[in-house]
């Protein structure tokens, strides 16, 4: 099979994409990067093309094949481009590319990037998938990936806000703000319904059912599905809909809900900004994001005695074993499920 080029589709996003697509959602897979269909071995071209040439033709084989979602194709991008970087800086070829070369890089990672080893595990799943590619289309003069360990990594428990925090977090957007409104219902919204910040910012007015309680997401790999609204976030989301949506609209055509202050959509940049301002206004210690008030909302449902399977639903997550981290956040929960159904206590 040849490989695929990259100008296979038109809108096909390239390194000079919009922001919507340069900035990736943290992954909350083990590796946080989906796998694309197998490939099959090919015949060995006659020349090598430049490492950043077969990068491109990777990438669109993801995106044309694998339907994988923006953000995880530009993960990817940034991803092999740092690998790209550092072959052209080595005086590296990538026939002749090593295990011990690959190693080197992600040492480098560690101690010049200073990256966590979490994120050099995500970057080495993209780096070996890169190999298996270059490899099947005769670019490579081995399967290094198969000789590739991926790193340990630890499993830290999230940050999340107790009851009485995030009570005090959904009063902060004071009314003399013109985006009080705004902000208020997207907090709402975000501890209501546990979204990703990229699925509430691309919600559209088509895919919130105030009456029936009810809003529809786009999840990771573009998955649909439909997650209930709690009575507090419909009443703060019905008063920006019907009082500031309109004047920040002003006129123009667009059906995104959450809009920025000129009247444009609310990218994920400046929504996590948002909340980040209320953060420091509240003096919660740590990085207080978008994602803690999901795990925030996925740690009480559980403490509330939900069922892990629901709130994995809700969620949004493929594996249950990501549901199952918050069983372990809450340790009032296990220590009462261990006095009642322990025998001795």
């Amino acid at each position: 099979m040849k490989p695929v080029e990259s100008t296979i589709r038109s809108d096909w996003p390239s390194s000079d994409a919009t922001p919507s697509f340069s900035s990736p959602a943290r992954p909350e897979s083990s590796c946080g990067l989906a796998e694309p269909p197998p490939i099959e071995p090919s015949e060995t071209p006659a020349e090598e093309p430049p490492i950043r040439t077969l990068l491109e033709q990777f990438l669109a084989r993801l995106w044309s094949e694998a339907g994988l979602a923006e953000n995880t194709l530009a993960a990817y991008r940034r991803d092999l481009e740092s690998l790209a970087a550092f072959c052209q800086q080595a005086g590296l070829r990538l026939r002749h590319i090593s295990p011990r070369d690959v190693q080197t890089f992600l040492v480098s990672l560690r101690e010049e990037d200073n990256l966590a080893v979490s994120s050099i595990a995500r970057r080495l799943v993209a780096v070996k998938l890169f190999c298996r590619f270059c490899y099947a289309n005769g670019h490579l003069a081995r399967d290094i990936a198969a000789l590739i360990e991926t790193p340990k990594k630890w499993n830290y428990l999230p940050q999340v806000l107790n009851e009485k925090q995030v009570d005090a977090l959904l009063t902060l957007p004071d009314d003399g703000d013109s985006l009080a409104s705004r902000d208020r219902a997207i907090l709402e919204l975000f501890y209501a319904t546990g979204l990703r910040v990229s699925e509430l910012v691309g919600l559209r007015l088509g895919d919130v059912q105030l009456e029936i309680g009810y809003l529809r997401c786009l999840g990771k790999g573009s998955k649909e599905r439909v997650v209930p609204i709690g009575s507090h976030a419909i009443k703060a989301l019905t008063e920006y809909l019907r009082d500031l949506r309109p004047q920040l609209a002003d006129g123009r055509p667009t059906d995104r809900v959450f809009l920025s202050r000129t009247g444009k959509s609310l990218d994920r940049t400046n929504c996590w900004r948002m909340v980040a301002k209320y953060a420091r206004r509240m003096g919660v210690p740590g990085k207080l994001s978008p994602h803690t008030l999901r795990h925030s909302f996925a740690t009480h449902m559980l403490a509330g005695g939900a069922d892990l399977r629901v709130v994995q639903e809700i969620l949004g997550h493929a594996d249950i074993t990501t549901t199952q981290i918050y069983t372990h956040v809450d340790s009032s929960r296990l220590k009462a499920i261990h006095q009642k159904f322990h025998p001795r206590q």
